[in-house]
């Protein structure tokens, strides 16, 4: 919650392992490692679940996706803490994280019986699911005096880059991102496209969309996983859809632009 003004800030479901990475980032606050360095550490943890999953062992691929979720979010604390923010950091963190997905999805399809369409479909059921949260989540970031200043509402060219970093990395990591998300992110702009003139939202509608959040879907995973429902993991996020139509109706009805 360290992007929002006290007064903003809600219950985010997605966010349980905010206080080990404000930890962690505190741990790392005079060493040389960079925020960079950090995302590198969960991007090969999730790929460490991956393979997890793939051989079968459930209970070290759920630890591991919780180990991910706490480090996606430390790196983010150390640019803060270091002041030291970065384009090429928030790219690449969400260039790792959709990959990141897809390859879980892909590796849950490999060890249950399922058609491959159905498995693509939970994937891009999940990334819609956590492009609702960020979506609502950016709205919210750049209405409240927060210190994040890498998001946007809506990123169509690659922006200047900060000082510390080449603009070269930032325009090639830019159109990775773009090329990567920009389905998603005109959905979710198409399902409720008048939601960036909200002022701010209500801190239970905050909560609410925290549970699209892929903090909280991959700790969905993790629980799912040591229980051997695996089975029902992908077909459980396309169910999950259901509540995209109640998100979009209360924001339109109860929190009008």
């Amino acid at each position: 919650m360290s992007k929002l003004a006290v007064k903003d800030r809600f219950l985010d479901l997605s966010d349980y392992g905010r206080s080990p990475a404000v930890w962690i980032a505190t741990k790392l606050k005079n060493t040389s490692f960079t925020p960079i360095h950090v995302t590198y550490l969960f991007g090969i943890c999730g790929l460490i679940a991956v393979y997890c999953i793939y051989t079968e062992w459930y209970i070290f691929a759920g630890i591991f996706l919780v180990l991910k979720s706490i480090l996606d979010a430390a790196d983010g604390e150390l640019s803060r803490i270091k002041n030291t923010p970065s384009h090429s950091g928030r790219y690449l963190d969400s260039i790792f994280d959709i990959i990141l997905n897809f390859l879980i999805v892909l590796s849950i399809y490999s060890v249950i019986d399922i058609p491959f369409s159905r498995a693509l479909l939970a994937f891009i059921s999940i990334q819609i699911q956590g492009t609702v949260y960020n979506y609502y989540y950016v709205i919210l970031r750049t209405r409240s005096a927060g210190s994040d200043t890498t998001s946007k509402i809506f990123e169509h060219r690659a922006p200047t880059a900060l000082p510390g970093e080449s603009q070269k990395t930032v325009d090639i990591l830019f159109r990775i991102f773009y090329l990567l998300y920009a389905f998603f992110d005109k959905t979710v702009c198409l399902l409720d496209p008048q939601a960036y003139k909200v002022k701010t939202f209500p801190n239970w509608f905050m909560t609410f969309v925290s549970a699209y959040g892929l903090g909280f879907q991959l700790l969905i995973m993790a629980i799912m996983l040591p229980l051997g429902w695996i089975e029902y993991i992908l077909p459980f996020f396309i169910f999950y859809n259901v509540f995209l139509v109640i998100i979009v109706m209360i924001r339109r009805y109860m929190i009008p632009a």
